[in-house]
């Protein structure tokens, strides 16, 4: 697995690895450490010598038993000694103490390191010989390598040198300049941007401040560089939480985008600043963030824009509506008949097919009814024109009175009215004609020119599914033609398709 070191890492790494060569290098030409072999050779050659001699002094009063409780005391006290013996010139085994059992003598019985060998002389002759076993000088395991007091030494030099170095460094390389780090093409790309931006690194440290966001506060005019964002005091405001809810810190923390903060910045200057807050975390090569990269979106003028628009909109939809008023006023007016209030002849045709083909759907009855106001040219001539519009008038509100909803009343004619009556059958239409016949002769007389004798009467023609015709257009027809036989059996009354003789249609049609 590959360990990541930062930069600061690294240069204290090498500082402290150049430092140890040094010294190593140094040593071994002007010996600067001590030997701790030749060191531990001096000692043991001493040690061996003082407890020769003494030996040698309890050898030759031949008293063994104190002999041996030397021994004893003698490793109890240093800890380097293995065992000790005391060997006579014939290869007799005195005295002996700890594991000397497993004693092996050295080459020609000459003294090293861990085997010290001292003969013992008397006045005559060699008397024999002590020997002493001793603990290796050198480390045979890890453990015991990292104890070794060179090894330990340089050990705790690079390790402490490394600390000091890290700490040293870091410190330093806060306080320089990271200005001189960022190319001046990126500090302008960055100050051409609208938002605002800033950079912090992973401890919240400022790196970088662009024009916009300068420009947000007094406080981010002044030279930001290596200082805690935590001191912008009207930003800490704005947020209203605790630095670890930060939005940058939770960036940092979970590796993420957080975007659509929405602060509101107070100013002394003038009205609050609202702004939204993105924060992008930035991530080396190995996925480690090194800081944060954070935007301020100015909301100010979107919300004027906004605003306007909403009123745009509002005027709009207030045309709208007034468009929509006098759409629907002009299809009212070229609907219905202005005199009458009726629809007009193509607005009747349009409508009245719609009701024709659904009724005709679901097998419903549909009635045609034709009316005419008798005798209405010698109306006009008597009493003029505007008598006789008010008689038409007068005959279409009648007419209108008696609709149930669905039905359609139109202005064939001049005088003429056509009104198609939907889920009647022929007798209820015949009922309804006759009906309205009656209440024509005697109110509209009186209704149009009050104090006189007028006589106001009109004739009705009905049609229904019933009589054969498939069509609206066979259905009007056919009212009319029996509009046509009421007119001419006198006026003033109803009549129905159905009743016409074979001999009146015939007439009828060749008229």
């Amino acid at each position: 697995m590959r360990i990541a070191l930062g930069p600061v890492s690294r240069i204290s790494l090498g500082l402290v690895s150049l430092a140890a060569f040094l010294i190593l290098t140094l040593d071994l030409i002007f010996s600067l450490l001590p030997d701790q072999t030749d060191v531990a050779r001096q000692i043991r050659k001493r040690s061996t010598e003082a407890l020769a001699i003494q030996l040698t002094a309890l050898v030759q009063t031949d008293n063994l038993e104190v002999l041996r409780k030397t021994l004893h005391a003698v490793i109890g006290r240093d800890e380097q000694i293995i065992s000790i013996g005391v060997r006579r010139a014939d290869g007799q085994l005195v005295a002996a103490t700890g594991k000397h059992s497993e004693w092996v003598p050295p080459a020609n019985n000459k003294s090293t390191l861990t085997q010290v060998v001292v003969p013992v002389s008397t006045d005559k002759d060699i008397w024999g010989q002590i020997e002493v076993a001793y603990k290796p000088s050198t480390p045979h395991s890890l453990s015991g390598w990292l104890k070794y007091p060179s090894v330990a030494l340089t050990l705790s030099l690079m390790t402490v040198g490394f600390l000091v170095f890290y700490l040293y460094l870091k410190r330093i390389l806060q306080r320089l300049d990271p200005n001189a780090a960022i190319p001046d093409r990126v500090r302008t790309a960055f100050d051409a941007l609208s938002e605002g931006v800033l950079v912090v690194d992973d401890k919240g440290r400022m790196l970088l401040a662009n024009s916009a966001f300068r420009g947000m506060h007094p406080q981010a005019a002044k030279d930001l560089t290596g200082k805690p964002i935590s001191e912008l005091s009207f930003l800490m405001q704005a947020l209203g939480e605790e630095e670890a809810n930060h939005p940058w810190r939770r960036a940092m923390q979970e590796k993420r985008t957080v975007v659509g903060e929405t602060l509101k910045i107070a100013r002394e200057e003038g009205a609050e600043l609202k702004v939204t807050l993105n924060c992008s975390p930035v991530q080396d090569d190995a996925g480690k963030v090194r800081g944060c990269l954070i935007t301020f979106d100015d909301l100010s003028m979107v919300e004027h824009m906004n605003q306007l628009l909403l009123d745009t909109v509002a005027q709009l939809e207030v045309a709208k509506k007034q468009i929509e008023a006098q759409n629907q006023e002009l299809r009212t007016l070229a609907d219905h008949d202005p005199l009458t209030g009726a629809l007009t002849r193509r607005a009747f045709l349009e409508q009245s097919q719609q009701h024709f083909l659904h009724t005709v759907s679901v097998r419903g009855e549909v009635c045609c009814v034709m009316a005419d106001i008798d005798h209405f040219k010698s109306i006009n001539d008597r009493y003029g024109h505007l008598v006789g519009d008010q008689v038409i008038s007068q005959v279409a509100n009648l007419l209108r009175t008696q609709l149930n909803p669905g039905d359609l009343l139109c202005r064939y004619g001049g005088e003429e009215f056509c009104i198609l009556l939907t889920d009647v059958n022929a007798e209820q239409a015949m009922g309804f004609a006759d009906n309205v016949r009656k209440l024509i002769e005697a109110q509209c007389g009186q209704t149009v020119i009050p104090g006189e004798q007028v006589r106001i009467t009109s004739s009705f023609g009905v049609a229904s599914l019933e009589f054969g015709g498939t069509t609206l257009a066979e259905l009007i027809k056919q009212a009319d033609q029996a509009l046509y036989i009421a007119k001419g059996a006198g006026r003033n009354r109803a009549c129905r398709y159905d009743d016409m003789t074979a001999t009146q249609i015939k007439k009828r049609f060749a008229a």
